[in-house]
């Protein structure tokens, strides 16, 4: 019983998988930001997140500080953002970078139902250039208060739940997940985890 409850699950789960959305992390220095954005990425169902280090290592994250959402979210490192938006590029996706900016587009206006990357920056320094210079466009979350800025953590589940919310109003949700087969290979795949 225990078992068909937890193939259930894993079922739901992955059907909910949102394969035409995903993250990129700049040089995210702190382990539990990068713990807090798996665990939003897996709220929301992205399965896919890339992780471009240049100017900071590789932080260690914690099964415990991620609770255990690094065991669902498959991490892709990257030695530089050209390799990393030529990746991204090259299967499709629009590269949005998160940048505080007078020209940057608000996250309301922006069509998150479609193939996108949203990109967020180091917790101090934000986007590099290259990120933000390279991206197919800039993003910024409207923000009334006297602080200008967000947890990148923060930032990055409020990008995944509009998306989710455009998704969902525009009932497409479900054609952003995987294919049968896909879907077939990912519970095989969890099941063994």
């Amino acid at each position: 019983m225990k078992s068909e409850r937890r193939t259930g699950r894993i079922k739901r789960v992955v059907q909910s998988t949102q394969v035409d959305l995903t993250v990129i992390l700049e040089n995210i220095h702190d382990p539990h930001n990068v713990s807090a954005v798996l665990r939003s990425c897996d709220a929301v169902g992205v399965r896919k997140v890339g992780l471009v280090y240049t100017s900071e290592s590789f932080p260690k994250i914690g099964r415990q500080s991620s609770a255990s959402a690094g065991k669902w979210v498959e991490r892709t490192k990257f030695r530089s953002v050209e390799e990393c938006y030529d990746s991204l590029r090259k299967d499709g996706f629009l590269i949005a970078a998160s940048v505080l900016a007078e020209e940057s587009v608000p996250l309301y206006d922006l069509d998150l139902t479609r193939k996108i990357a949203l990109v967020f920056g180091n917790e101090h320094r934000g986007v590099s250039a290259d990120a933000s210079d390279h991206a197919d466009v800039k993003f910024r979350i409207p923000m009334n208060g006297m602080i200008q800025s967000l947890n990148v953590s923060v930032a990055c589940a409020v990008s995944l739940y509009e998306a989710l919310r455009q998704r969902m109003a525009k009932g497409s949700l479900s054609s952003h997940g995987p294919g049968e087969t896909e879907i077939a290979k990912m519970i095989d795949a969890w099941l063994r985890k």
